[in-house]
């Protein structure tokens, strides 16, 4: 009985370890005046990033974009760089995306035009 304690504690902190360290809930900056959380979570073998509360210069509301998929199917490419797509909730565009994760911030950009037109936010961790 405590070899099975033991083996289960161990795989739960082994579990622990393979999250990406992009997994977590991110604030987005103003984009027309609101702004969002973000959870960032495992989608297969990418990461995705949806819309999880909206907020504007009365607090939050509830959004018609709440729910939906901001970042899709970023593929990590090493030392905190990701490759995908992003969704821009204000034009209701899909740009060929990518983020860079430093620390607590997340650069995140969007690039139409083959990357010659391109437009970055940088996000903060809440948690």
């Amino acid at each position: 009985m405590k070899l099975l304690k033991i083996a289960t504690v161990c795989g739960l902190a082994a579990g622990a370890a393979a999250a990406d360290p992009v997994e977590g809930t991110w604030q987005t900056e103003p984009d027309d005046g609101s702004y969002a959380h973000i959870v960032m979570a495992p989608c297969g073998g990418k990461i995705c990033g949806q819309i999880a509360r909206t907020f504007n210069a009365g607090g939050e509301y509830a959004s018609p974009t709440r729910g939906k998929t901001l970042v899709i199917d970023m593929v990590p490419q090493g030392n905190g760089k990701y490759e995908g797509k992003v969704w821009r909730p204000s034009n209701n565009k899909i740009y060929l995306g990518k983020m860079t994760l430093d620390g607590s911030r997340l650069k995140l950009r969007g690039c139409v035009a083959g990357g010659l037109i391109c437009s970055a936010q940088t996000w903060r961790r809440v948690q």
